[in-house]
C-alpha cells in the first residue's frame, strides 16, 4: 500500500512538472501527434500514392486562404482543392507529407534504438572493466568523433549503395559513439557505490552487476539523450535525402520533397514545395526536443528539487 501511494505521488509530481512548462506540453503534443499521424497514414493516404504522377497539375496552387503575391504561380485546373498545393510531380503535397512521416519516424526510431542498445552496452562494459578494454573503446569512439557527422555519413553513402538500408546504416555508424561516452560516464560514477561492492562480495557475476544493477540505476540521462536524438536523426536523414542520396527522387520522404522544390520546380514560382515539408521537419524535430526536455525534468533528481 505504501509503495502504491509513493508511485501515485511520483506520478502527480511528474504531471506538475509538465504543467509548469507549457513548451513541454506543446512539444509532447507535436511529437505524439506526429507518431499518431504516421500510424494512421496508411488509412489516410494510399501507400502507393507517391508513385501517382500527374504533370498536368505539377507545382500548382489553388488554396484561397494563402496568397503568395507571385504573379506567375500556376493555378490548379478543375474543382479539386489542394490545401498545400501540389509538388513537382503533380501530387497533393499534404498527402505526400502525411505519407512521408512513417518513413522518417521509422528510420529515426530504428537508428536511435540500435545506437542506444549497442552504445549503452559497450559503454557500460568498458566502464566496469576499465584498463585496456576501456582505453580501446575510448580510442575507437575518438576516431568517430573526429569526423563531422553529416560529412562522414555522406562519405559512407557515396562509397556504398543509394538504398534506404544503406542510408540507415550510414547514419547509425556515426550515431552510436555518443551513447558509449554517456553510458560510460554514468556507470563510472555508479560502480563506486557501496551496493556494487556488496554485490561482488555476494558472488554476483560481472554481467549481472552491469545489466541488472548498474545500467538500470544510471540509464535515465541516456533515455533523455535518446529522445532528443530522434529529432537530430530525422534532420540528418532528411539532409542526406535532400542532397540526392535517396533511392528514388519520387519517394515519399520529407527531405526528398524539399529537394523537389529546388531541382524540379522553382522556389520563386512554387515556394510551398520547399516551405511546408521544411516546416514539417522543423516541427517534428522541435517536438521531440521539447519532449526530451520534459522527460529530463521528470527523471533528473537534480532538476526536481
Amino acid at each position: 500500500m505504501e509503495e502504491r501511494s509513493r508511485r501515485v505521488s511520483e506520478a502527480r509530481f511528474a504531471l506538475h512538472l509538465l504543467r509548469r512548462n507549457p513548451l513541454v506540453i506543446v512539444g509532447s503534443a507535436i511529437a505524439l501527434g506526429s507518431v499518431l499521424l504516421a500510424l494512421l497514414s496508411p488509412l489516410l493516404v494510399s501507400p502507393s500514392y507517391w508513385n501517382t504522377l500527374d504533370f498536368s497539375i505539377r507545382a500548382c496552387w489553388n488554396n484561397p486562404l494563402i496568397h503568395w503575391g507571385i504573379a506567375n504561380v500556376a493555378t490548379c485546373p478543375g474543382t479539386a482543392v489542394y490545401p498545400l498545393g501540389t509538388d513537382a510531380y503533380g501530387r497533393d503535397l499534404l498527402k505526400m507529407i502525411i505519407l512521408s512521416l512513417p518513413l522518417d519516424l521509422e528510420v529515426a526510431f530504428e537508428i536511435v534504438g540500435a545506437a542506444f542498445a549497442f552504445g549503452v552496452s559497450l559503454g557500460a562494459v568498458a566502464a566496469y572493466a576499465g584498463g585496456i578494454v576501456d582505453e580501446a573503446v575510448l580510442r575507437v569512439t575518438d576516431v568517430f568523433f573526429a569526423f563531422p557527422v553529416l560529412s562522414f555519413a555522406i562519405v559512407l553513402v557515396t562509397v556504398g549503395a543509394h538504398t534506404l538500408f544503406y542510408l540507415t546504416v550510414a547514419v547509425l555508424v556515426i550515431w552510436w559513439p555518443t551513447y558509449v561516452r554517456l553510458a560510460r560516464s554514468q556507470v563510472l560514477g555508479e560502480k563506486e557505490k557501496p551496493y556494487v561492492e556488496a554485490l561482488r562480495a555476494m558472488g554476483s557475476g560481472k554481467l549481472r552487476i552491469i545489466f541488472r544493477h548498474l545500467l538500470p540505476n544510471s540509464i535515465y540521462p541516456v533515455l533523455v539523450q535518446a529522445t532528443l536524438d530522434i529529432g537530430g536523426v530525422i534532420l540528418t536523414f532528411a539532409s542526406l535525402m535532400f542532397l540526392g542520396f535517396g533511392p528514388s527522387p519520387q519517394l515519399a520522404e520529407l527531405g526528398n520533397l524539399v529537394n523537389d522544390g529546388f531541382t524540379k520546380a522553382s522556389v520563386l514560382t512554387a515556394p510551398w514545395i520547399v516551405i511546408f515539408p521544411g516546416l514539417a521537419i522543423l516541427l517534428v524535430a522541435l517536438g521531440f526536443n521539447l519532449l526530451g526536455d520534459g522527460i529530463r525534468d521528470i527523471l533528473d533528481p537534480r532538476l526536481r528539487r
